[in-house]
């Protein structure tokens, strides 16, 4: 079996499983947001339970629409909050945490191997760490906080092999979006994504997380890496049980779908295009495209190694009078030591402002909207019409690189252009 079976196997109480079975299965943790949050809790309610399966094993982390811009969402905060405290559940509020898929494996609630879900699409990032992670709907949120069960069908699976080093400025993000310009929104339709090669095994945690992170940009059910001694490193003072990663790789053996090569050698910075993921060209075919806002944050490029590359771009310069530049760190510990490595202040000298850790534009909030006719150029993960304010606004996707460069231009830049021309 490849990783995604065993890991389903085990959860489910069954030595083997093969693609297209029905399996019940043990979930080890759920998560919700304040946006998605409120519905299961009501749904919750409307069962007739009384008290959740396991309170260790479900966390609510406020992170959507927070401070409150409205009235009706400070309501669902303190539905959330009212709820954890009356099931004795752990809660991440305003200023504690931060975004959800950040503040999740930072604070020790992932481990490799388990079988996580949440009432979020992008809950897919925790595969980065080896886990089982999947998207679930509010309602499906309400009958795990009720059984701690949920049902799947086993998915095929397809296995990415990457192989070669990036050029300067060529990141994690380039890789998937190139990935998903291949095969589409619809490639890897609740399907399991494999990442492996020596491309994959040689990069940070953050990279792992930005290509699980986008994998479901591409349908899949789950995006996965196998576990190593980078997941270790990174999660030993984190977690209190490390398991064995020798059960947790695939068998040679192990069958797949399909089994795609990549080879980030040659490979340039990558635009995905309005208005689809998967419409996406490599920098050097994008006319310079003038940009209203430059956004770097996410849940896919909010990490403090995203902060870092920005800041080196950005480091005495100036954002390009009539842009906008948003940068928001993924929670509040990568907010502080953004601090006190004096990342921060580069980005205040440059112009550009820095908020609380947030989802942000990301998601239409209350930070960072756009009006008709104007264009971002933003590291989250999705450039959907309206998705970033008014539906006759453009966003394109890219690197924290290549936005960071653009706001120095005012239009969309390979960063190496703007080292030429100093």
């Amino acid at each position: 079996m490849n990783i995604t079976e065993k890991i389903l196997a085990k959860a489910s109480d069954k030595k083997v499983v093969s693609p297209g079975d029905i399996v019940d299965t043990n979930v080890d943790v759920l998560m919700t947001h304040d946006l998605t949050g409120p519905l299961a809790v009501e749904s919750f309610k409307k069962i007739g339970a009384e008290k959740v399966w396991d309170s260790q094993k479900i966390v609510i982390i406020l992170d959507h629409q927070i401070p409150a811009e409205s009235i009706k969402a400070a309501e669902l905060h303190k539905t959330m909050r009212q709820f954890a405290k009356e099931q004795k559940i752990r809660v991440y509020d305003v200023g504690r945490g931060g975004i959800c898929h950040q503040v999740m494996p930072d604070q020790g609630h992932v481990t490799p191997g388990t079988v996580i879900v949440g009432s979020d699409s992008h809950t897919c990032t925790y595969g980065a760490f080896g886990a089982f992670s999947t998207g679930i709907g509010s309602t499906e949120a309400a009958a795990v906080m009720t059984t701690g069960k949920i049902w799947f069908k086993v998915p095929q699976t397809i296995k990415i092999n990457v192989n070669g080093s990036f050029a300067k400025y060529v990141t994690p993000k380039d890789l998937i979006l190139n990935v998903i310009g291949k095969l589409g929104v619809d490639g890897a339709i609740y399907k399991s994504v494999e990442f492996a090669g020596l491309t994959i095994h040689e990069m940070s945690i953050a990279g792992r997380m930005t290509i699980c992170n986008m994998a479901v940009e591409m349908g899949a059910k789950n995006g996965i890496i196998e576990p190593d001694n980078i997941t270790k490193q990174y999660l030993q003072n984190k977690i209190k049980n490390m398991p064995d990663f020798l059960t947790l790789q695939s068998d040679i053996d192990a069958q797949y779908e399909q089994i795609i090569e990549f080879d980030v050698s040659k490979m340039e910075p990558q635009i995905a295009c309005p208005s689809s993921v998967d419409n996406v060209k490599p920098i050097s075919e994008i006319n310079e495209i003038p940009i209203d806002q430059a956004f770097i944050g996410s849940c896919t490029n909010g990490r403090l190694e995203d902060l870092r590359l920005a800041a080196q771009i950005l480091k005495g310069k100036k954002i390009k009078d009539g842009v906008r530049a948003l940068i928001i760190p993924a929670s509040q510990e990568i907010y502080k030591q953004a601090l006190i490595e004096g990342l921060t202040e580069i980005f205040t000298d440059a112009g550009a402002i820095v908020c609380g850790s947030a989802c942000g534009p990301c998601l239409g909030g209350h930070i960072g909207l756009l009006a008709a006719g104007e264009t971002c150029i933003s590291t989250s993960n999705r450039n959907f019409i309206g998705r970033m304010g008014s539906t006759q606004a453009n966003v394109y996707l890219s690197s924290p690189a290549v936005v960071a460069a653009s706001a120095v231009t005012g239009k969309i830049t390979d960063p190496t252009n703007l080292e030429v021309k100093q």
